[in-house]
């Protein structure tokens, strides 16, 4: 074989080489659906089921009701805005559930690890003498999955269902979870910055405090 033929046949592998490489690397970074939920849009969104579907699964988490109307007037952005309870039948006036008392509100996620790691934080909290009520907001979720991590966790806070995104559009909730709020009595809403999980039932304590 000459020179020229050697060199030319070594041009050709390296050029192949290099293509190749160039489509793994396409192939490894192409967007990829995990999750049914994804599968439309290619972005979280949440799961539709109904109350017979989560039946099963609110069973074994066992019966997590949400809170009732305080009978105070709602106001603020959370005024009027309504959401399917995740733990128990039927649905919650959110506005009217923490109307005229200081609220803390997490927004989370079953596929959220930092969320996972929060939520018992969020328990121990809201269990102390004296906390104040804590909802928490489960968006782009499946339900079951939702009911499923609380059960496995053991967490027994009430939750509603961001079905249509209106809590979200509400609270302005940005895209990385979780995301907590102060819910002030008079209904204004401030979110927790910076947006570090929670550790402990004292951090919560402490925001809580700051932001009330």
């Amino acid at each position: 074989m000459t020179h020229e033929l050697r060199v030319r046949r070594s041009e050709i592998i390296a050029t192949v080489l290099v293509a190749l490489l160039a489509a793994v690397a396409v192939f490894a970074l192409w967007p990829r659906d995990r999750d049914p939920a994804t599968r439309a849009t290619g972005t979280m969104e949440q799961v539709q089921v109904s109350d017979a579907d989560l039946a099963a699964a609110r069973a074994a988490a066992g019966a997590i009701p949400c809170p009732a109307p305080t009978g105070a007037a709602p106001a603020g952005p959370l005024a009027g805005v309504t959401a399917p309870c995740l733990g128990a039948p039927g649905s919650v006036d959110v506005g009217a559930a923490l109307a005229g008392r200081p609220a803390l509100i997490n927004v989370w996620a079953s596929w959220c690890v930092p969320c996972r790691e929060e939520l018992p934080a969020l328990a121990e909290y809201a269990a102390r003498p004296g906390a104040v009520p804590v909802l928490t907001i489960d968006t782009r979720d499946d339900p079951r999955a939702a009911l499923s991590l609380l059960g496995e966790l053991g967490v027994e806070l009430p939750s509603v269902i961001d079905t249509d995104g209106a809590l979200r559009a509400a609270l302005d909730v940005p895209p990385a979870l979780p995301a907590s709020y102060v819910v002030r009595a008079d209904g204004t809403v401030t979110r927790v910055d910076p947006p570090i999980p929670f550790r402990t039932a004292d951090d919560v304590a402490a925001a809580v405090e700051r932001l009330s």
